[in-house]
Parts: structure tokens; C-alpha cells; sequence
């Protein structure tokens, strides 16, 4: 039987670019109409961020121990760089374990929500570390901002009192500057307009524009601008 929503969408982007905003606004959108206008029905978030914050804390809870940090410095860096990749694998592992479990009638969109910058190996090393199976029934919504802009929104998000929060955690500009301010998504989509290639597996493409911020008020402007960007990444993702 044929989808009427997507079946993985990786949403990508800088910090602060606009994800998070994205998932709130359709989160807080009638069903039947999200179905309608963005080709979304019933959806599941994955994202690495709830990961990557277990790992800080529990770097310091053993630092107060005695003990050093399993997997950042003193600074708060990783240790090793394949931890990026790992992140994205737990992310896969965690989509077969929540598919094994899904009635095998039930429709859901997963949304897999990351940012990577090329430091750590970029998208075109992240995506690498997702198997075929997902790629192949996948889309990628990327959300353009500079990183001038990716910054001062990360610095407006800030809530000292939850730093855990997807909607208002925030770093430091130092690592902001160091991990992300250099971005590949331009060279890892430039062979094709609508398709990017990844272990012989064509994966469908769009990029939502956000330098203006429609995100921020979860308004209307965000709604018409995300439903003519994700029908034009249906449309190419129904004819894969």
C-alpha cells in the first residue's frame, strides 16, 4: 500500500537553526492536517542531543568521583572523535528497536533531528553511519542559516536553569566557533539538485531558508513556508 507521509525524515542544520521550532510547530498541529499540508501524520523524534547530554553528565558525576571523564576532556570536547559517529548510530539502533516494536500496520513518520559541522566529519560522514534500510526510505530537510545567525540564536535560547532542554540549550560561542561554524552541506549536495548519494543509495533532499527566522514565532509564516518546501520534497521522494 502506498505511504500518504513520509517514512523518515533526518531533519539537519546548524545549532539553532530552526529544528527544534520546526518539530514544536507540528507537534502543536491538528493531525489530520499536518497529514494534509506536510505529509505527516502520527510522528516519533529521534534526536542525539538527549544522548550526547547524558554523556556530559554523566562525565561529571565521575569527575566528582575522582574518576576522569569517559567521553569528554576537561573542556567539554570530545575525546575521540568516531563519538560523533557513534551518536548517529545509537540514533539508527534506536529506530530499529522502536520499528521491531510498531504494529506493522501502524503509519508513523520518524523525524531524526542532528546538526554536525565539518570538524566532526560533516553530514557526509554522519549519514554514512546510517544503514541502507534507512537511507532508502528516508528524506533530508535541511535548514539553511548562516552561522552568524545559527549563533545569535544560540546565545538568545540560552536557560541556565535547563541546560537539558531541547528548545533552550545552548553552547558556549568558543565551541560554537570551533564545531560548527564551518558547514558541508553545500559540498555534500553539489553533484544534484534534489538527490544526494550515500553508499549507492539516492536519498531526496529539500532546504527550508530560515536566515529570516519564520521559526522563532511558530506562526503562520513558518506553516505556509514549511508546506511548499516539504511538498516539493514529496514530490521528489514519491517518485524515488
Amino acid at each position: 500500500m502506498r505511504r500518504e507521509t513520509f517514512d523518515i525524515l533526518f531533519l539537519v542544520a546548524r545549532p539553532a537553526a530552526g529544528k527544534s521550532e520546526i518539530i514544536d510547530y507540528l507537534t502543536r498541529t491538528d493531525v489530520e492536517e499536518r497529514r494534509r499540508r506536510f505529509h505527516i501524520g502520527p510522528f516519533e523524534v529521534l534526536d542525539d542531543f538527549p544522548m550526547l547530554w547524558t554523556w556530559f553528565e554523566e562525565d561529571a558525576i565521575l569527575r566528582r568521583m575522582g574518576y576522569p571523564g569517559l567521553h569528554t576532556d576537561e573542556e567539554g570536547y570530545f575525546k575521540y572523535p568516531y563519538l560523533w559517529h557513534l551518536l548517529i548510530e545509537r540514533l539508527a539502533l534506536e529506530f530499529q528497536k522502536r520499528e521491531r516494536d510498531r504494529p506493522p500496520d501502524q503509519e508513523v513518520t520518524t523525524i531524526v533531528e542532528f546538526s554536525r559541522g565539518s570538524p566532526s566529519g560533516g553530514y557526509r560522514e554522519a549519514f554514512r553511519h546510517f544503514p541502507e534500510e534507512m537511507l532508502a526510505r528516508g528524506a533530508i530537510l535541511y535548514v539553511r542559516v548562516s552561522y552568524e545567525e545559527s549563533l545569535r540564536k544560540n546565545r538568545l535560547r540560552f536557560n541556565p536553569d535547563r541546560p537539558d532542554s531541547i528548545l533552550e540549550h545552548s553552547l558556549p560561542d568558543e565551541k560554537m566557533e570551533r564545531l560548527y561554524k564551518e558547514d558541508d552541506w553545500d559540498d555534500f549536495t553539489s553533484a544534484d539538485p534534489e538527490y544526494v548519494e550515500v553508499k549507492g543509495v539516492r536519498v531526496p533532499y529539500a532546504v527550508f531558508e530560515n536566515e529570516d527566522d519564520v521559526t522563532t514565532e511558530r506562526g503562520e509564516p513558518l506553516g505556509q513556508r514549511l508546506e511548499v518546501v516539504l511538498d516539493q520534497l514529496w514530490a521528489i521522494w514519491s517518485r524515488r
